[in-house]
């Protein structure tokens, strides 16, 4: 092989490589972040019902305990849970989750200024033999005297074959409700 050829190949090498792992990356994580509104330091936030539209049971428990703590990682002092008693989702009877109605109108009488909803599209492990974990998550912004829809985000991600279902989830939760931050 002559030189030009070689720094051809060579060229074309790194050029694949970096096609590859811009590929790769993108591929890792979806995540679509609205604009969110200022949250001031005496605002309330309930934590309403995050709807399971998964085969797993109690994803969306799950995934309101990660973004609970998060919330308050955030810097967010006053966050409100929902009571247990409007969430009707079981480990063996999933129910649809007219709650969140319920769990709204809650609020209002609690005087939260905003409340956090969602849904959860995907909550699994992939099949196959690395076994990737696999998170689809949507979330609402409320705010709670109108009813309108302030914020909202979603977001997918996978991870690696040894990675925690949990530990992504955290992860992307943690992208999606960045830009909620007290002040």
């Amino acid at each position: 092989m002559n030189k030009r050829m070689t720094t051809r190949m060579g060229r074309l090498a790194a050029w694949c490589g970096a096609l590859g792992a811009a590929l790769w990356l993108a591929g890792c994580a979806v995540t679509d972040v609205g604009r969110a509104p200022a949250i001031a330091r005496g605002d309330t936030v309930a934590m309403l019902p995050i709807v399971n539209y998964t085969e797993t049971p109690q994803a969306g428990l799950r995934a309101e305990a990660i973004t609970e703590s998060l919330l308050k990682t955030n810097g967010i002092a006053s966050v409100k849970r929902y009571p247990a008693s409007l969430n009707p989702e079981t480990l063996f009877e999933p129910a649809e989750r007219e709650s969140v109605g319920k769990a709204l109108e809650w609020a209002r009488g609690e005087r939260a200024r905003y409340a956090l909803t969602g849904a959860v599209q995907e909550w699994r492990y992939k099949v196959g033999v690395d076994g990737e974990p696999a998170v689809g998550i949507s979330l609402q912004l409320i705010d709670v005297s109108s009813g309108d829809v302030v914020w909202s985000a979603t977001g997918s991600d996978s991870g690696w074959s040894r990675e925690s279902l949990s530990g992504t989830a955290q992860k992307l939760l943690r992208r999606l409700l960045a830009p909620l931050t007290q002040g």
